[in-house]
């Protein structure tokens, strides 16, 4: 009977300390849950910050690229625009040289029918005086 009774004594004992733990238990739990809901929060607003700062970056990079993209493109029109001025005048001054040529080549002709024309009457002349 002893026995059962300190049974029944350590029983009561067990039951009436996990009521009084209970308590304090479940607040610890909720403490721990709410600790790693903050945590995974935090967490979260960290790898949503540094997921920002990636995309900011990377337009950052972006825009730069389109800028100096841009920048090649202007210098290459430019180099265009240069080389086709460069190209007219070339060709304005070979115009310019065949034009001149083509009126040295019509002095010369003009001056050698004048020459011919001079020795025909030369010619002409002698043949009258004998």
């Amino acid at each position: 009977m002893t026995r059962q009774f300190f049974s029944a004594l350590a029983s009561t004992a067990t039951v009436a300390a996990l009521i009084a733990i209970a308590p304090a238990a479940n607040a610890a739990t909720e403490t721990a849950n709410k600790a790693v809901d903050n945590i995974q929060a935090t967490r979260l607003e960290f790898l949503s910050h540094q997921s920002k700062a990636v995309e900011d970056i990377q337009a950052t990079r972006l825009e730069f690229l389109n800028r100096q993209s841009k920048a090649v493109e202007d210098i290459q029109a430019t180099r265009l625009a240069f080389l086709n001025h460069q190209t007219k005048a070339v060709d304005n001054i070979q115009a310019t040289r065949l034009a001149f040529l083509s009126h040295q080549s019509k002095a010369v002709d003009n001056i050698q029918a004048t020459r011919l024309d001079h020795l025909n009457n030369q010619t002409k002349a002698a043949v009258n005086i004998r």
